[in-house]
């Protein structure tokens, strides 16, 4: 997504604003044919249209949404990423494009209608504070949350606030009642969730999303792991959806030489820019291979191409998403944002990736496709066409029409599933389980890498959790789903119990251990 900025307001929207608020006539009398005055303006044709449906359709409607859905939906006409965004969420997403929003600098959960904190970030207020993970907030401001059945938006909406305002907690601690006053401060939101050596010579960086600061995450990561010894990394792009175009040009800069071609964008309002490396980058020498899968997408796949077509890297997983359309966000005067697609991307060698779309953006967003034609588990060799084959400068053979095309095709691991691994991953049984574990255990290990090594879900931890699955969220045992899954689950419990500790680096740090795709980039990069 480009960050241009445009000191103008679409005319088309402004025109049908509700704002204006006129009233078409007086009430007609029931069964009267509707007299409208359509003017001579399309733009109040759809307003007139709003307004009779708001007077006169058999249900009520709220005429509000039902102008902001005509809106969406005729950007969608258009492309699937035009798009329109009410005033009410802008705010949440540029703090995700930002990398940053005011707050206490908690993360929480939700168990038992009890707002449950797993980790307070570093220097942030709350740890200033004395907020300590395990920490129950019962009130906020005075006001009780605990047995409020609050969702996670409604929660974060008391928490977060202006940088420099002050918020007051009342949280139950070791069964006794603690007050603390918070002074608000600046939280980052965190791109680059992990960063560490798999071995003496190779790093590991995953990148969530790109925002605005995620290139300054990126190199301070990357010199950190370089002055360990790292050779080699592994770039994992895999469900990162994209994000702040230049983010991901500038973290190519960082492994490609003076000159070379990063990406090309092209629109006809806007021309044609290029984008290109410098010199400045520090890992020219640096061995790489990138991850991504089917939903790497965006900035992600820019990043992704750049090195692909430059023959810089190894590209491992299986095909990303195929967004190839540039986005730049126009502000209108109510707020709200004009999220527009000016520009389509080229790949170094040329290729277009952005997939093709028909018009039903549910359709456009659905990967059961790739579930149904069984790309997921072995290259489909119907999706490459001929008229879109590119060749990079040492004579790789590269697709354009829908996404990045791995050099390593990795099936997706369906060893050990069952629809019993199934339902318990879409619960949050694994997270509340392991908070609740870990809440006399919180200093037991001095390290991840003790813990690591050290640490095993036995049998009975993975009976005591199958039986606090079915207490609390009603997921019956199911014993030939539970021994066929076993090791997975064992896995993604002692993942879930490292996140508790130390956050996404815990996380990352169990499941690379037993990872499809960590392997075969492993294996790559010898």
């Amino acid at each position: 997504m480009s960050n241009r900025n445009l000191g103008y307001v679409l005319p088309f929207v402004v025109g049908i604003a509700l704002a204006s608020g006129l009233w078409i006539g007086n009430a007609l009398n029931p069964g009267a044919p509707e007299q409208v005055s359509m003017g001579q303006s399309r733009y109040e044709k759809i307003q007139d249209i709003i307004q009779i449906l708001d007077r006169r359709y058999v249900d009520s409607v709220n005429s509000e949404d039902l102008f902001e859905k005509a809106i969406g939906d005729m950007l969608h006409n258009l492309d699937p990423h035009s798009t329109y965004i009410p005033a009410k969420d802008l705010k949440a997403i540029n703090e995700e494009i930002v990398g940053k929003f005011g707050g206490i600098g908690i993360r929480f959960f939700v168990i038992r209608d009890t707002v449950c904190v797993t980790n307070v970030i570093e220097n942030s207020p709350s740890m200033q504070a004395g907020l300590q993970a395990g920490d129950q907030i019962l009130k906020v401001a005075g006001k009780t949350i605990a047995g409020k059945k609050l969702n996670n938006e409604e929660i974060m909406s008391k928490l977060k606030g202006h940088e420099g305002t002050t918020v007051e907690l009342e949280i139950l601690r070791d069964g006794k009642i603690v007050k603390k006053k918070i002074t608000r401060g600046v939280i980052p939101v965190i791109s680059v969730l992990s960063a560490y050596m798999i071995d003496d010579e190779t790093g590991y960086i995953k990148i969530d999303r790109f925002s605005i600061e995620t290139a300054r995450e990126f190199r301070k990561a990357g010199k950190e792991l370089k002055d360990q010894g790292m050779k080699k990394l592994i770039l994992d792009l895999r469900n990162n959806g994209g994000g702040v175009l230049t983010s991901a040009t500038d973290i190519a800069d960082e492994f490609l030489r003076a000159g070379l071609p990063i990406v090309e964008t092209r629109g006809e309002h806007v021309g044609k820019q290029v984008y290109s490396a410098t010199s400045r980058g520090m890992f020219h020498d640096t061995k790489l291979a990138i991850l991504i899968n089917s939903q790497s997408a965006s900035a992600s796949e820019i990043l992704a191409g750049a090195i692909q077509d430059n023959d810089r890297g190894v590209i491992v997983g299986r095909r990303s998403f195929g967004k190839g359309l540039v986005q730049e966000d126009v502000l209108l005067r109510d707020g709200s944002n004009l999220r527009l697609t000016i520009a389509r991307y080229y790949t170094p060698t040329g290729r277009c990736i952005q997939k093709p779309y028909t018009g039903d953006i549910d359709e456009y967003y659905d990967q059961m496709e790739r579930y149904e034609n069984g790309e997921l588990y072995h290259v489909d060799s119907t999706i490459f066409n001929d008229s879109l084959k590119y060749t990079t400068p040492k004579g790789k053979v590269v697709y354009g029409g829908g996404g990045i095309f791995p050099d390593v095709f990795v099936p997706l691991d369906t060893a050990g599933s069952s629809w019993y691994l199934t339902h318990l991953r879409y619960s949050p049984a694994f997270t509340t389980f392991a908070f609740e574990f870990v809440s006399d255990k919180r200093n037991k290990w001095k390290s991840i890498d003790q813990y690591v090594k050290e640490f095993e879900v036995s049998d009975k931890i993975l009976e005591d959790f199958a039986r606090y699955a079915k207490k609390e969220f009603d997921i019956t045992i199911d014993r030939v789903g539970l021994n066929r899954s076993k090791q997975r689950i064992k896995s993604d419990l002692k993942g879930e119990i490292a996140r508790q500790l130390w956050v996404e680096e815990g996380f990352y740090r169990v499941q690379n251990k037993v990872d499809a795709e960590v392997r075969e980039a492993l294996k790559a990069l010898y």
